[in-house]
Formats: structure tokens, sequence, C-alpha cells
């Protein structure tokens, strides 16, 4: 009510609002206790006798008792809101029947009696039901019907079906101690008890309190089971664990596919103690093969089967391995990489909530009226999306879902759905759907999964979650280059982010060396100084192309290197140099050293592509085809995915895709060359499409804050100060200098310049026109103008590209007339 009146407690906490509740239920209950136990006076008083003792006649003495035990329900369970509804059912029924008895052991008084015999008797509400019932049954019917509604009454408040009262009262003789409690019947009572006690109907919720109880039933085996395993790890021969494996495994698959509720984590705790020899042996002595497919396959990407309904954040000790402890660098330098503990934990994620009960009721509904052949099976929920799995019945197409797509969205209230037809692995049909609460994705939890602790090499990255709920993680030199593209505000500067701190925390800079590449100077300023840099920042465009031009330089040495030697992987070479294998010729002053990985990663290509389209094109292209072996890797991002931008040779040697939120379909296909960008939500939204894959993994980009990069950052800094290197940025000396020297064609080739530039066309045929100039002379300046960096090369009889912009018109001048010779 007060939400109604005012704006302000519509961002009041959830909890909040059920104790206001429950604190209300309880002043009522004093008001109404004193007002019936006791002769209170004032209007409160009468306003009670005659609200309550009319209405409940002999019993309203009882009312405050149930006000009491409502209020004391829901302070001690707030969680459990879904169960309001039965109770509330079933007082009803039960009070309604009480009271329509009492009114009729008490002789029935009619209303023309006056009112005093009716509250002496059930009140209002004893008299309204059994009146209409011995009016038209008459009272010797009317006593056992209410008699029935009150037992109906009480079996919905306890949640007890019929067919469970005789386990119902056995338990509770074994409770009092008249009987002895039996170990099976124990353990069958305490799963009708939970399966009948839970929110909801007795249908709808006893599958759910029936994993619950079997749940605390495991939780006693397990410490049979822990006892168990660690005289098996004593006695290898024993077969003990791998019985207790496999009956761990088999209780683990109680509801594991219902719903989507994931295995239960019984058996990652079994089998954290074994080894992977002896988890395969009990598997085959258990029956052979996997026991539990389900677990197997999420056991594979996170080292063991989580158990998404408590997905609780992971440990601060399940750190990096054990080579991010002390390195020692040469030089004799002791580097420390970052622990994890500066990187925030996530909040445990949701497997299930009401919204996706409603949506499958929705899907449901539309199968319905649509007469499709067609059932919702279950359900996977991601931090941003859910996948809903729908399997068709015989001889139904798959066109009559997909053709459904605008009924569907129109159903949920979502006009972001996402059909996939099938999903990959399955036969069914995945239906994707936003979720209302989206989660947040911490790059500390998924560099602290599994699969990235136990990896220990240094380009492996955090990338983010899938739909699944798994830890999406990628090594960056199998990639091995990546093109990350999206709309404005996607997603995509904190997906650099993460790449770049998951970068600092797992290598160290002789592992890795970056070259950043930031047009836009704001995105990465925060990484300046960080010993892994071989350059400082480029945000000079130009600059950045001649930074491209010394990775292609790179990238030939090393090859060279890889010739001579005889290997065909910079690995390989690395592992000889360090072994001793690989030595410099006798009478070489070289020292042989390992070659770090090369990270290249340009945050907006479309500015490069802009100032220097052909030199940057040809570098990356170069670079994409032959720099894997050679341990360079690109990350190429840009928020303009098109055609000019992301040309045919760059999408044809840049494999690994992650996009996100694009404004069209054209775009989608640029950087996937399929659709589905284009129905991304945004804010880290993205389809990731490794190179291999042939369907893009949905994924929330994982997020990590400006606090969290300063504070790896200042560590990094700490450790070790960045060794630049001089000639990424200065280019190949001057670039095709001719011979010749300007002599007295300098005002001609000012003007020249001037006239090229300011009209943007490089053409000698209007160096003639407008200089009065020979074609010999025009075609010498041309050179020249080429030689100073003015123009492109020559292309038959195309004009030349102008590589220098109107305003930069003076810098060009002064470098002709030698002014800033010396500062290039």
């Amino acid at each position: 009510m007060f939400r109604g009146i005012g704006q302000g407690a519509r961002g009041l906490d959830p909890a909040h609002r059920k104790d206001g509740i429950a604190l209300l239920l309880l002043a009522l209950a004093l008001i109404v206790a004193a007002g019936t136990w006791s002769n209170l006076r004032g209007p409160v008083g009468e306003l009670v006798e005659t609200l309550v003792t009319g209405a409940f006649g002999r019993l309203d003495l009882l009312v405050p008792v149930l006000l009491a035990g409502m209020t004391i329900r829901l302070i001690r369970h707030p969680e459990k809101p879904e169960a309001n509804g039965r109770i509330v059912i079933g007082l009803s029924a039960l009070v309604a029947g009480v009271l329509g008895l009492v009114h009729m052991a008490c002789g029935a008084p009619a209303r023309g009696d006056g009112a005093g015999p009716i509250r002496d008797a059930g009140g209002l509400i004893g008299w309204g039901v059994a009146s209409p019932l011995v009016f038209t049954v008459g009272s010797m019917l009317a006593v056992p019907l209410l008699v029935l509604l009150t037992l109906f009454g009480l079996l919905v408040v306890t949640a007890t079906p019929v067919n469970s009262i005789p386990q119902r009262l056995r338990a509770g003789c074994v409770r009092l101690g008249l009987l002895a409690p039996a170990e099976d019947e124990a353990d069958a009572d305490e799963v009708a008890e939970e399966a009948t006690s839970r929110a909801g109907s007795p249908a709808e919720d006893s599958t759910t309190a029936e994993r619950e109880a079997l749940e605390r039933r495991r939780k006693r085996k397990r410490r049979v089971s822990s006892a168990t395993v660690e005289s098996a790890s004593q006695q290898p021969d024993t077969s003990s664990d791998a019985v207790d494996v496999a009956a761990a495994a088999a209780a683990a698959l109680d509801g594991a596919v219902l719903h989507g509720v994931q295995p239960s984590p019984l058996v990652a705790d079994l089998s954290t103690g074994l080894s992977t020899e002896r988890r395969q042996r009990a598997g085959t002595q258990s029956g052979g093969g996997t026991a539990v497919p389900g677990a197997r396959r999420e056991e594979g990407r996170d080292g063991a089967v989580p158990d998404l309904t408590k997905q609780t954040a992971p440990s601060a000790t399940e750190a990096l391995p054990s080579r991010a402890e002390q390195l020692q660098l040469s030089g004799d330098i002791t580097y420390a990489l970052p622990g994890l503990d500066v990187l925030a934990l996530g909040g445990p994620g949701k497997a299930r909530s009401t919204v996706n009960d409603q949506v499958v009721a929705s899907l449901t509904q539309v199968f319905s009226e649509f007469k499709v052949d067609a059932a919702v099976t279950g359900f996977t929920r991601g931090p941003t999306v859910t996948r809903y799995e729908v399997e068709l019945g015989p001889a139904v197409k798959v066109e009559k879902i997909t053709a459904l797509a605008k009924n569907i969205a129109y159903a949920v209230a979502s006009p972001d759905i996402r059909i996939i037809s099938p999903i990959p692995g399955k036969s069914a049909v995945g239906i994707e759907i936003p979720n209302t609460d989206r989660e947040m994705v911490n790059l500390g939890d998924v560099l602290r999964s599994a699969e990235a602790s136990e990896d220990a090499r240094p380009l492996l990255v955090g990338l983010g979650k899938d739909v699944e709920g798994g830890y999406v993680s990628h090594d960056l030199a199998k990639m091995p280059h990546v093109l990350v593209a999206g709309a404005t505000g996607a997603g995509k500067s904190s997906c650099i982010n993460c790449l770049i701190t998951s970068v600092m925390v797992r290598a160290t800079p002789e592992d890795v060396r970056l070259v950043l590449v930031d047009p836009k100077r704001v995105e990465l300023t925060a990484y300046e100084g960080i010993p892994h840099l071989i350059t400082p920042i480029i945000t000079n465009p130009k600059k950045a192309a001649e930074a491209l031009q010394w990775v292609v330089r790179e990238m030939d040495l090393r090859y060279d290197d890889l010739a001579a030697y005889g290997y065909r992987h910079i690995d390989d070479f690395n592992a000889a140099v360090r072994s001793g294998k690989a030595t410099a010729p006798e009478g070489s002053e070289r020292e042989l050293s390992p070659y770090p990985y090369l990270l290249v990663i340009v945050d907006e290509l479309a500015d490069l592509m802009m100032v220097a389209p052909r030199d940057v094109e040809d570098a990356i292209v170069r670079i994409t085809q032959l720099a894997r072996a050679a341990g360079i890797h690109l990350v190429l991002a840009t928020q303009r995915p098109s055609v000019d931008v992301v040309t045919g040779l760059i999408k044809a040697n840049v494999p690994s895709r992650l996009a996100f939120a694009t404004s069209s379909l054209a775009d989608s296909r640029v950087i996937l060359d399929q659709p589905g960008a284009e129905k991304l939500i945004g804010k880290g939204d993205g389809l990731f499409l490794p190179m291999g894959a042939n369907k893009p993994v949905r994924m929330q980009g994982a997020f990590v804050t400006e606090e969290e990069i300063g504070a790896v950052v200042e560590h990094c800094k700490a450790q070790m100060a960045p060794v630049f290197r001089d000639d990424v940025t200065v280019g190949q000396g001057r670039k095709k200098e001719i011979d010749e020297e300007i002599g007295d064609d300098l005002d001609l080739l000012c003007q020249a310049a001037e006239l090229v530039v300011s009209t943007q066309f490089g053409s000698t045929s209007m160096l003639q026109r407008k200089l009065r100039v020979g074609f010999a002379k025009a075609g010498r300046l041309m050179d020249l103008m080429e030689s100073r960096g003015v123009v492109g090369p020559s292309e038959g009889s195309k004009a030349r590209d102008v590589l220098v912009k109107p305003d930069e018109l003076d810098g060009v001048l002064g470098v002709i007339r030698g002014e800033t010779h010396s500062k290039e």
C-alpha cells in the first residue's frame, strides 16, 4: 500500500519487504489478542469485536495464534514464498470446515435469531459455510462434508498426500518413541515427507523435494564413502573405491536433466582425491565406459562436475599453477606474477527461477495453440540468456518451430529471441531467451576455473561464461588470430581489457611481449609502463602502420632462425635453446635466447585502415598468413565491421571471431559469415567462433573493473621496468630514398605537394597541367613525393593514393624543406 502511494520504496530490498509483512502480521496478532483475550476498550477494541468475533464466533481466541504462526513462518523461511499460496488455501479450508462444524454443534442458529446466537456459535464464517449445506443436503449429510473439508485443509497445510498418511503416522510414532525406526523405511519416510512439505502443490514439487531429501541422505553416506576412498588410497588394489564412485555417480543422476538442474557435486567431491587412472578403472569396474555421461561432459570442461544450483564462488586458494609463484628471469631478476586475490569474486549463479517456469508454460501454450507436436524437455540457464530445449514429435518439421519465432517472442514478451536448430550434439531445437535478471561474470572467476588453473600456457585468456554456465577460456596461440567486433557499447573494450589483464596475470615479460595500438588514445592508457610492452602504447595511426611493418620484419628474423636450426615452431626452438641443444655457431658473437610470444592488439582497426589502408592490410595479411609458427598473434578490434575495414583478405586469414551486438545483419555477416550477432542484447553478450568450430558459442563476456586493472598494473610495474625497442616505429630508415637531391626543384616540389594534398588527387597529368611542366618533371616530382610518404606507389594508369590529410600539410612541407628531418 505504501509503495503504491510513493515511488521511493520501489527500490527496497525484497528481504526488507518480507520482514515488513511479517512484522505487520505480528502487530495485528497483538491487537487481536488484546481485543479477544482481554477487555480492550476504545474504537480499536470495538472494531476487533465486530470483525474478529463476529466473523469467527467462539474461535476468535485462536485468530491471534494463527497470525503469530504465520509471522514465525515468514521470519524463519523468507526464501520459500512459493508455499504461501498453498498455506493460505489450506488454512482457509481448515478454518471454514471447523467453524461450520462449530456452527452445527451449537444448533445451527439462523439469521433471524439475531447476531448474538451466531456470534456464540461459529460466527458469520461458520453460518456462511453451514447454512447452504443444511438447506441443500440436510444436517445429516452436511456434517461429513464439513469433516472432509476440514481434513482437506489439514492435508494441504501439512502438504501431505492421502497416500502418504500411513508413512506420516509411522514417522510420528517413531519420533514419539512408540516404534523402532527401520533404515529403509526411515529413508522412504524422509523422502515422502520432503516431497510433500515443500512449497507449491504436492504433485508439482514432489520431485524437487525428493531430490533434496536424497541429497541429505547422500551427505550422511558421504562420510562413509570418504572413509572408504581414503582407505582405498592406501590400498590401490581394493575395489571399494570403484563401488563408491559408481554408487555416487548413480546417485548424482537424480534430477540431472529435469528442468535444467545440474548434477550434484557428489561425484566431484569423491573423485577429487582419486587419480585419473583410478577414476577410469572405477568406471570400468562399475559397468564400463562412463557412468555419468552428463557429468563426464562437465568434467571435461572444468575438471569436476559443478552443481549449478549452488554455484559457490571459487576459493581463493585455486590460484595459478605452480609456475606462477616466483620466476627467475634472465639477468638474475626475480619476477612474481600477480595473485588472483586482486581480482574480485562473483556471486553464485542461478540455475532456475520462477521466470524460467513461466517461459516454459508460455512456450508450451504456443505449441498447443498452433498444434505443433513439441515439448520443452529442459533448459540451461546462463548469466545472460536461458536456452530452452524443445524436442519434436514424430514427423514434425523443424521449420514449424522456426516459423513461430515471432509468436514465441510475443508470448514471452521479448524481441531478442534466437532459435538454434539443432543444438550441437543434441536432437533438440534450442530457443535462447534473455534473462530479466542478468548476472555479472567476473574475470577472476574465469581465471580461477579448473581449466584455467590447470593450464600453464601463458596466452590462455578468460573470455566469459557460456549458456550452460561453464566458464569459457581459450589459448590465443591456438586461435591463432582473432577478430573482435561489435557496435559501440556492446562490450568490445571490456573484452580487450580482459585479454590484456589475463596475460599480465598469467605471463611474465619473458613469456609474452605486447604491442598495443590505441588510436582513440584513452582506451589502453591504463597499461602504460607495464614491463610486457615492447614499445610505448602507439596512438598515431601512421606509427601503428610502421609498427606492423616491424612485426613483419621480426617474423622474418624468427623464421630465419627456425630454418637455420631446423625447427618448425617457435616453441620447439625455445625448448632447444633452454636445454642447450641449439647454440650459436662457433666464432659468432650472438647469444641465443628464447623468443617470447608477441601479441599485437589493435583497439580500433578502422582508424588504421582510414589512414594507411594498403600498408596496414598488407602487413596484417602477411602476419596472419605466416606468423603462427613464429609465435606472433594478432587481436584486431573494431566497432565498424564493414567490408572496407574488415576486407576479404583479412577475413580469410583471421579464422577466430568474437562478435558482440551489431546494428545490422550485414555487420554480423562480415564478422561471423553468418547471421546471429544482430540479435544479441549488448553489454557483453557475444558469439565466440574459434578456429575449427562450425557454430558459434553464445557467452557473456567477462568484466574487469578499473580498480582491478590498476592493482594488476601496479604490481607488474613494481616488479620490473619496461625495456622498449627503438626500432619499432622508426621504419626502415628512409623509405625509398632516391639518389638525386631535390636541388632547385624544392619550391616546385612544395607546390606539387600542396596541390596534391589539398585536392587529395595524386595524378601526374594533373601536375603537368597545373604546374606547366613536362611529363618527365611531373613524374620525378611524383617519385619525390612518394619517397616522402605523401602519395602511395604507382598503380598503372590509376591516380595514386594520397596518404596525407590536408590538416597535416604543414608538417609535410617542413619535412620536404628539411626542417623536421632530425625529428624523424
